[in-house]
């Protein structure tokens, strides 16, 4: 997030629940069947396990998920769990309290873990943790971070940096270099076959670990050509890739009141749309996003 933090957008821009359940129809009657809410954070958003509970009534989606900062989730966990809610991914990339503040800009560590205990606690709920490696900031974090899969019926994620808005200013770390310190800390692991997510996130596990160790490596093992995301922002433009700005505005279609059929037939071109594969690698900048992470949605 910005230091500054960022631009507030008016209410009336965004996308009510009623028209994101309609779109999520659309979606799902296209083979679209899971839907996750990210942000920015979205438990800032009033009335969110009514959103989940409007989702989860959708024939044909078969799973909703949540990812969040956790630091607001022991509050709203009951309702959650409530609405169907099926999992939620915790982005938590130190254990320790001044490097947590250090990163996030806040003193949440303890809210956040409060958090995951939570969600722990509701035993139909597959729990994740999110952690992005920086180069030379959060280093001597994942061998406890990893520890919570070690400990906790829990996955832990090491997400590569993607140089998208502010991420461009910084380094991440490779797969192989956190698995390498892994090792030292907790023997060799073990591949995990099969898949055990909803994207390409690959697992191991190590031996006596109740989770798994899970990577996502975008740039490092480039995994476009199995990439089955599309991102909807808040404000209701439909991204096909993360890199480039090109995608469709819905929310104009949405409120120029066109029918179902012109909405799916506009969704199904710009999802068919969906690049090859990024091109972090090159040079040219030429139609690439230039929004924040925070306003696309992780």
């Amino acid at each position: 997030m910005p230091e500054e933090g960022v631009a507030a957008i008016p209410h009336s821009e965004i996308l009510t629940y009623d028209e994101i359940k309609r779109l999520t129809g659309i979606f799902a009657s296209l083979g679209i069947t899971k839907v996750k809410l990210t942000g920015g954070e979205p438990l800032v958003r009033k009335g969110i396990p009514e959103l989940i509970a409007m989702l989860k009534s959708i024939p044909d989606i078969e799973q909703v998920t949540l990812t969040t900062n956790g630091t607001l989730l022991k509050e709203h966990m009951p309702a959650l769990a409530d609405a169907g809610l099926d999992a939620v991914n915790i982005s938590i990339d130190a254990l320790d309290e001044r490097l947590y503040e250090q990163i996030t800009r806040r003193n949440g560590l303890r809210a956040a873990l409060g958090g995951l205990a939570a969600a722990l606690s509701c035993p139909q709920l597959k729990v994740k943790v999110n952690c992005v490696p920086l180069a030379g900031v959060n280093d001597r974090e994942w061998v406890p971070l990893a520890g919570i899969a070690r400990d906790k019926e829990a996955d832990v994620r090491f997400i590569e940096m993607m140089p998208i808005g502010l991420g461009r200013k910084h380094a991440g770390r490779t797969q192989e270099e956190i698995l390498e310190a892994l090792r030292k800390a907790y023997g060799e692991e073990k591949t995990v076959q099969g898949y055990h997510g909803n994207g390409p996130g690959v697992y191991v596990r190590f031996e006596g670990f109740k989770g798994r160790i899970g990577f996502i490596s975008a740039l490092s093992h480039k995994f476009c050509g199995g990439c089955n995301r599309v991102r909807l922002t808040s404000a209701g433009y439909l991204k096909p890739c993360l890199q480039y700005a090109g995608g469709m505005d819905v929310k104009a279609l949405l409120r120029g009141q066109v029918p179902d059929s012109v909405l799916r037939e506009q969704v199904r071109r710009a999802v068919y749309g969906k690049p090859a594969g990024h091109s972090f690698d090159s040079p040219v900048t030429d139609g690439m996003e230039e929004m924040e992470m925070s306003r696309i949605g992780g």
